[in-house]
Order: structure tokens, then sequence, then C-alpha cells
């Protein structure tokens, strides 16, 4: 049912940071069939977000209200809620998904480029998470916080000291603040996505890695969208302080993710390949 039709009030805003690529829009998309209304954050004009927001209208309804903001520069995570609240006058779901990786080692990386990744992977998350909560805790809302995190958080790699250690520290930053926001019906929880297809030109089925997952293929956008929104529900209410992982089994057997022959094929079954 559109929007239009009934009182837009009785309907929740969920703001979705890195909203328009990727996982980002796969969640998008799922909150807005959910019957959300979508705020969302992109980086530049080049992510589209015009056309993406004109989707979400049409196909839901959704009235969806696009920001472009780095939220890496100090202030710009108040900005971005102050905005939402402005248009919207309230939160009641915040993703926190906007994120960025590198597989450099660490002796590699320039100093600019560590700050940056920390700016983007923890400290932008954790301050737009207090102004959101805040603002759910003035209004009496009992809301709900995610972090989309990683498998990468709990799995190390090579070239994966700063963002694998920044989706590391969310997901322990999480426990303490579900603690924290518990007394104000608040929750919060992570949402560890595994090898997800990002692309448009990516196929979940078919991509070579999905071979090695124990479940058979990669994650899709919407796998990870349909966690976030079962976690937000009233389904999930009893839950907090949790680290979901969206990964198809892709890191319980220890297996190397190399897809040639020669790294062999770790602990795990190794699928045919598709048709």
């Amino acid at each position: 049912m559109s929007h239009s039709t009934q009182d837009s009030k009785q309907f929740p805003v969920a703001l979705v940071t890195g909203g328009v690529k990727g996982i980002g829009r796969g969640i998008c998309h799922v909150l807005a069939q959910k019957g959300y209304r979508i705020a969302l954050t992109y980086h530049s004009h080049a992510d589209d977000s015009e056309s993406f927001t004109k989707e979400l209208k049409h196909i839901y309804g959704a009235d969806p209200f696009a920001l472009e903001s780095d939220l890496t520069q100090p202030g710009e995570p108040k900005k971005v809620v102050d905005a939402v609240l402005e248009k919207f006058g309230r939160i009641d779901l915040l993703v926190n998904n906007a994120g960025q990786s590198t597989m450099k080692p660490l002796t590699e990386l320039e100093e600019e480029e560590i700050a940056w990744m920390i700016a983007l992977d923890y400290t932008a998350p954790i301050v737009l998470s207090k102004y959101a909560v805040r603002s759910m805790i003035e209004r009496g809302i009992p809301g709900s916080v995610h972090f989309i995190t990683s498998s990468r958080g709990e799995r190390a790699y090579p070239g994966d000291s700063i963002y694998g250690g920044m989706k590391a520290a969310l997901i322990r930053s999480c426990g303490s603040l579900a603690l924290e926001w518990a007394p104000h019906g608040i929750r919060t929880n992570c949402v560890a996505p595994g090898a997800t297809v990002n692309d448009l030109d990516q196929d979940a089925r078919t991509e070579p890695l999905g071979r090695k997952i124990p479940l058979g293929r990669l994650g899709t956008p919407s796998d990870i969208g349909e966690a976030v929104a079962w976690l937000a529900s009233d389904k999930a209410a009893y839950i907090t302080g949790i680290n979901l992982r969206i990964d198809g089994g892709l890191i319980l057997p220890g297996m190397p993710e190399d897809t040639s022959e020669e790294a062999g094929y770790g602990w795990g079954f190794m699928h045919p390949e598709h048709d």
C-alpha cells in the first residue's frame, strides 16, 4: 500500500548510510518494502542517488530522502541526523552501513589512509549512533541501531588490520552500547555479511568463491536487508548486543578462500561449477 494513502506519521523512519550501492541498496529495498520511510546517505553524485530514490518511491512509495555526505568529516554525522530529523521528525532505525576497506599491508599504508579508514569505519558510525539515539531517547522511541560489521571482524586476513580491526571494534562497542541503551528500550545489534555481491554484473550463484562457501553461493544484498529488517522488528524484541553473521557458513571451516586448485579446499565441501 502506498504511504500516500495513509497518515505518514505511522510509518517508521530508517536512516541507512551508504544506501545507494551494494549492501546498502539492498537494505533500503527491503526496509522500504517493509514500510519504512527511507533516509540514506551517499558519498558522491557518481553514486546515482537520484535514480535510486525515484525507484524506491515508484516501487514502494517510500518517501526517500537522500543526503550527499562525507561522514569522515568532523561534524558531518550530526548534520546528517539533524537533517533527517528536520525532514521526518524522528529516526526509528539507524543502519550504519557505509564503509570501505583496503587489503594493503600496514607497512604500505600512509598515515592519512589509516586515519581515513578509522574515521569512516569506526568513528562515523559511533558518532551517528550517539546523535540518533539521543533523538530516540528525547522522543521516547524504543528504536534500533544496527552496525554492519563483517566476518572479517572475527577472522583475520593479511592486509586487513585496519578495516577488520574496526569491524571487531564495532562488535565490542555494540555490547557496551546495548547495556547503556537497554533502559530506554533501544536495542543495538551487529549484522556481519560474509562474501556478498556488490556490483550489478555479479551473480551470487556463479561467482567462483561461491563454490567454496558451505551453502554454495555468495550472499546477496537482500540477504543482509532481510536480516536487518528482522532484527529491527518486534519478532526480535528480546535480542540486543549480538553479532549476527550472514555468511552462508563461510568462516566455519577455516578454509582458504583462494579459488585456485593449488590452494586446496580446507575443511569445506567444494560445490560443482554451475552451468
